[in-house]
């Protein structure tokens, strides 16, 4: 169960409420295109990949903030079964850790790749510059690399998050 809103740390409350902002000017776009192409036979142009820019943005930027809370999906039966062995639990948590870093940087150098491509082309609509669609990835991986690093030099074991022994 999340934390209430007072118990945040600033950081979260700040990608909370770009997350929310998304959402409720996608929600509108959205709304207000439907209001407009069924009610008047017209719509909004931009509405479209606005709704697209956004929805990725807070798609990456929730992965971002989910990870440092231990929110992400896991598949925690088989490393459960090591949490009475403390040596190999330590063992099977630095190899996950590790290959969460490694897919960080493999997402952030693809990412990095597109912002790259995409920033000498523009949108067909809004023109904003297109590496603006790709960056989210990249600074997600930057965040949750990064988060990842920080948890191996501390040493930091596995959340589990529960006592169940299968999910």
């Amino acid at each position: 169960m999340n934390a209430p809103d007072n118990t945040l740390h600033p950081m979260q409350r700040i990608v909370h409420t770009l997350m929310a902002t998304c959402l409720a000017v996608m929600a509108t776009a959205v709304f207000l295109n439907v209001v407009l192409r069924y009610g008047f036979g017209s719509s909004v142009p931009a509405s479209e990949e606005l709704s697209r820019l956004l929805f990725v943005w807070m798609v990456f930027l929730g992965a971002a903030a989910a990870y440092p809370a231990g929110e992400h999906m896991a598949f925690t039966s088989l490393i459960g079964l090591l949490r009475h062995r403390p040596a190999l639990f330590a063992v099977a948590t630095l190899v996950i850790r590790l290959l969460v870093l490694l897919a960080s940087v493999l997402l952030g150098r693809g990412a990095w790749q597109q912002v790259v491509v995409g920033m000498d082309s523009t949108s067909v609509v809004l023109g904003y510059p297109v590496g603006l669609l790709p960056l989210p990835a990249l600074l997600c991986a930057v965040a949750i690399g990064a988060t990842a690093l920080w948890e191996i030099a501390q040493r930091k074991p596995l959340d589990l998050g529960h006592s169940a022994e299968v999910e």
